[in-house]
C-alpha cells in the first residue's frame, strides 16, 4: 500500500479559511458504502439520517491557545506549539527557529512569558517556565489559537469560540476535533429532541494530525501518540445501544481511533492511555458503525482511516465528487457522513 494511493487533486480555494457564520449552515455529503450512493445535502438536516436509539459519540477535548511566539536570548525569532502540558512548570513542545537552541537556552515569549529549554523528548522541545509557575494560565492569557498550516492567516480573536466544539470541556487539545464543529446547540437540542442519544470520549488531539506521511510505503509510517480515554459508562452506553439495535456513531476519526483503540482485544473495554493505532485500509473495526467526518489532506493518515471504513474507491470519488461540487474543505470545511461500513473488500 503506498501513499500515493490516497492522492488527490484539491483547488487551493476550496479550502477553507474561515468559518461560516452559522456552524450548521455547512454542506453534508452523505455516502452509502452498502449502496455506492452519494448524497448532497446539509448539516442541518442530520436528523434526516439518524434514527431513535442511535448513539452520537463526541470527543470532548477543549483546545488551548497552544502557540506563541518571541525570541532566543540570542536575538533569533522563534515560533513555539505547545504539543502537551506535562505539569505546570513544564512543557513540551515544537519550535521553529532559524538554528535550533541548545539545552541551556532561555526564550522570552510575547514579550512577557520566560522560559528555559531544558532538553528534548523524541522531535519535542522541553520548556520550562522560570517567569511564572503555571504554563495553562500564561497560555490562556498570551498565547495564540494553533490553526492547521493550510489555514494561511493569523489567528483572531473569534478563533477562541469557533476552533472549539460547543462542548469541549477537557483541555489538552492543539488541534480542534473539526467533525464536531458543525454541532451548535440548536441542533443538538433537535436530535435529543428525536430520540438520539449522545456519549464522550477525550482525545486530545496533537499537531502530528497535520504531519504528512514521509513515507511512501504505508506501512513504515510511525503514528505520532495521543492520549485517549473512554469511560466504564461510555462502554455501558454503546454495549445497550447495540442491544436495543441502534447504531454508534462516531463524530470524527479521533472519536474512531479512541473507540477502536478500547477495543484492540476484540472487545470494548474501558481505555486511558495514549494510543498510536494506525487505521488504514485492512483493519477489522469492532465499535463504529458510523461517522461523520470532513474533508482531510491527501496523502494523509485520516484520508486512509475513512477509506478504511467505507473503501478507498468510494472515498476517492467521493472527494473527486466535492470537489467537482464546489465543497469547502479540511478544518473549516463541510462534512461528510458515511452512514454504515458496508461489505467493504
Amino acid at each position: 500500500m503506498k501513499a500515493s494511493d490516497f492522492d488527490y487533486t484539491l483547488p487551493d480555494e476550496l479550502i477553507a479559511q474561515t468559518p461560516l457564520t452559522d456552524r450548521s449552515a455547512s454542506r453534508l455529503l452523505v455516502v452509502d458504502p452498502a449502496g455506492g450512493s452519494l448524497v448532497d445535502s446539509h448539516f442541518a438536516r442530520l436528523g434526516e439520517y439518524l434514527a431513535t436509539g442511535d448513539l452520537l459519540v463526541f470527543n470532548d477535548t477543549r483546545v488551548f491557545p497552544a502557540r506563541m511566539f518571541g525570541r532566543k536570548s540570542t536575538g533569533g525569532r522563534v515560533e513555539v506549539l505547545v504539543e502537551r502540558i506535562v505539569d505546570p512548570v513544564t512543557v513540551q513542545a515544537h519550535l521553529r527557529s532559524s538554528k535550533a537552541p541548545k539545552t541551556g537556552a532561555r526564550l522570552l515569549l510575547e514579550d512577557v512569558v520566560e522560559c528555559e529549554m531544558t532538553g528534548r523528548h523524541d522531535d519535542l522541545f522541553v520548556l520550562r517556565l522560570t517567569s511564572h509557575d503555571d504554563w495553562l494560565t500564561q497560555l490562556e492569557q498570551h498565547g495564540h489559537m494553533p490553526l492547521p498550516p493550510y489555514i494561511t492567516r493569523a489567528d483572531v480573536a473569534d478563533d477562541r469560540e469557533r476552533y472549539q466544539t460547543v462542548y469541549a470541556r477537557e483541555t489538552g487539545a492543539v488541534a480542534a476535533p473539526t467533525a464536531g464543529l458543525h454541532f451548535d446547540q440548536a441542533l443538538l437540542d433537535r436530535l435529543q429532541q428525536q430520540g438520539i442519544n449522545t456519549a464522550r470520549v477525550t482525545l486530545h488531539v496533537g499537531a502530528g494530525t497535520f504531519q504528512p506521511l514521509r513515507v511512501e510505503d504505508v506501512s513504515a509510517h510511525v503514528m505520532h501518540a495521543e492520549r485517549a480515554r473512554v469511560s466504564a459508562a461510555v462502554c455501558e452506553q454503546i454495549e445497550q445501544t447495540r442491544n436495543n439495535g441502534g447504531r454508534v456513531i462516531a463524530v470524527g476519526t479521533t472519536v474512531v481511533r479512541s473507540l477502536e483503540a478500547a477495543a484492540r482485544g476484540g472487545r470494548l473495554e474501558p481505555f486511558e492511555d495514549e494510543t498510536r493505532l494506525f487505521i488504514k485500509p485492512g483493519f477489522e473495526f469492532h465499535v463504529v458503525d458510523a461517522m461523520l467526518t470532513n474533508f482531510h489532506l491527501p496523502k494523509s493518515t485520516l484520508l486512509m482511516l475513512v477509506s478504511a471504513f467505507a473503501g478507498r474507491d468510494l472515498i476517492l470519488r467521493a472527494y473527486a465528487h466535492a470537489v467537482e461540487q464546489r465543497y469547502r474543505f479540511f478544518s473549516y470545511g463541510d462534512a461528510m457522513l458515511i452512514r454504515n461500513r458496508g461489505d467493504i473488500s
